[in-house]
């Protein structure tokens, strides 16, 4: 981006006068680096407060309270989930993203997308509103940002999420609540919103769409990717191997964190996972689904998909039945029974719908794979049960009672009898006609050019876009240096 130095001038001197100083990838990454006088302070705010020292919690290392507690971070947030759930061998490791202001992880992707355009004044937050089209937890990260930064936020989410969504973003004084047509697989109804706002307002907004900003893929690749490389080496053992990183693609940022892990360890495979009930990328499919926050129907322009081995459609019904087995009394005790430690059943709520996916997909790649005890496959476990609570009396209301008879039905079912079906290898020329999908979104309907379309089939394309994190903390250094803050 080219700085422009008249907005930068506005934004240093408000953050100055607001006491905002912006966080690096560095510091995200390894809060140690964080300077004392900024975790002293930070003892006395709460995880979920809307001050902006908490741009300084977004990272995997909080400690897992809702207040923060007094020791601020350690290790990564993680949970194993066994083999008592898995019936696999291979150990299957998410890390948690309930333990990030808002309670999910996507709070992140919205700071990455921001704070390059705020560092060099491509953003007015005195004169500009931000958008933020979403899914759900996406424009929820970003409004959460910009309530941090003392900016507007207009949020744009399909009108089928999660009540709690809605009342979250009305809660923290959202500007603007557009709600889109349809469930989470109605993205176009998104960006076709974000068109009607642009033709309505011109620049008076900045549209940070998750889908196509660099910044999304780029924090997950320093940020996300390492956090797993550390849980990795703290578990791993004598003989375990990395195995696989597996994760539904949702706007593909989080995915992005494949990139480094490749790097890392050149043996791993990475799945991404979308619903069956609409598998665009395994069938060029379409359709609605119930797993909230994942988005369909297109390929993100920052999906690089040269880079992704198999692709996992999972059943929605499996996701709704698995959601109610782990936060349904009937179910904890079913687990327990089964041989699930307490200590475990009593976390399972941090997995929230598209996490269990995540879980399930995990599991139907150890299958396929017939990975065993050394094995590792990683993913992610993108926001808690507490974002689905009106889903659980939902399902209550139209199913009734949940039963020990349902509880072992589901365990059996959902996760013991998860196969291979719906699992594809891809090769070269399936990966290519994935990547050409994005033709039709992006060529046609968003502006792209054919040009760029086909840089982002270049491996060295991507070399660069993830080669750029520390030139972004150089730029926000300088940031803090000019609101003398720092």
């Amino acid at each position: 981006m080219n700085i422009n130095e008249k907005v930068l001038a506005k934004t240093v001197a408000r953050c100055k006068e607001r006491g905002i100083i912006i966080p690096t990838f560095a510091q995200q990454k390894d809060p140690s680096k964080i300077p004392q006088s900024i975790k002293d302070k930070l003892k006395n705010i709460g995880l979920q407060d809307t001050h902006p020292l908490n741009l300084f919690r977004i990272t995997w290392k909080n400690n897992p309270k809702e207040n923060g507690g007094d020791g601020l971070y350690g290790g990564v947030n993680y949970l194993e989930i066994p083999s008592a759930i898995t019936g696999v061998n291979a150990r299957i490791m998410g890390i948690v993203g309930k333990w990030f202001p808002t309670g999910a992880h996507k709070v992140g992707a919205a700071f990455g997308c921001l704070a390059p355009r705020l560092v060099t004044g491509n953003f007015d937050p005195a004169s500009q509103k931000a958008v933020w089209p979403s899914t759900g937890n996406y424009c929820r990260g970003g409004a959460f940002d910009c309530a941090l930064l003392a900016c507007d936020a207009i949020a744009i989410l399909p009108q089928e999420m999660s009540k709690e969504r809605f009342d979250w973003l009305k809660e923290i004084g959202t500007s603007e609540i557009f709600a889109t047509p349809g469930c989470e697989s109605n993205v176009k109804e998104i960006y076709d919103k974000c068109w009607e706002l642009r033709k309505e307002r011109g620049d008076k907004i900045v549209i940070f769409n998750q889908f196509d900003e660099f910044g999304n893929t780029l924090w997950h690749y320093e940020v996300t990717a390492s956090a797993m490389e550390e849980v990795f080496n703290k578990i791993k053992g004598p003989r375990g191997r990395f195995s696989a990183y597996v994760l539904a693609t949702g706007s593909a940022g989080t995915i992005g964190a494949g990139e480094y892990l490749k790097k890392k360890f050149p043996t791993i495979k990475i799945a991404a996972t979308e619903a069956l009930q609409c598998p665009t990328l395994y069938l060029n499919g379409f359709g609605g689904h119930r797993i909230e926050g994942i988005g369909d129907k297109h390929v993100p322009w920052v999906h690089n998909v040269r880079n992704t081995d198999n692709v996992a459609a999972i059943d929605d019904e499996f996701t709704m039945r698995v959601l109610r087995l782990f936060n349904e009394e009937a179910g904890k005790k079913r687990l327990e029974k089964a041989g699930v430690p307490k200590s475990v059943v009593e976390k399972l709520s941090l997995l929230g719908i598209s996490s269990i996916c995540n879980l399930i997909a995990s599991i139907k790649m150890a299958k396929y794979y017939e990975m065993n005890e050394n094995d590792i496959i990683f993913t992610v476990f993108t926001d808690s049960a507490a974002m689905y609570q009106s889903r659980l009396e939902e399902l209550t209301k139209e199913r009734g009672k949940y039963t020990d008879e349902n509880a072992a039905v589901d365990l059996e079912h959902c996760l013991g009898g998860v196969g291979i079906d719906w699992l594809k290898e891809l090769g070269y020329q399936d990966r290519k006609a994935i990547h050409n999908l994005k033709y039709f979104t992006w060529v046609e309907q968003q502006g792209k050019t054919v040009e760029e379309i086909n840089a982002l089939w270049d491996p060295e394309f991507w070399e660069k876009i993830f080669a750029q994190s520390p030139e972004w903390d150089r730029l926000i250094e300088e940031f803090n240096k000019k609101t003398g803050l720092a």
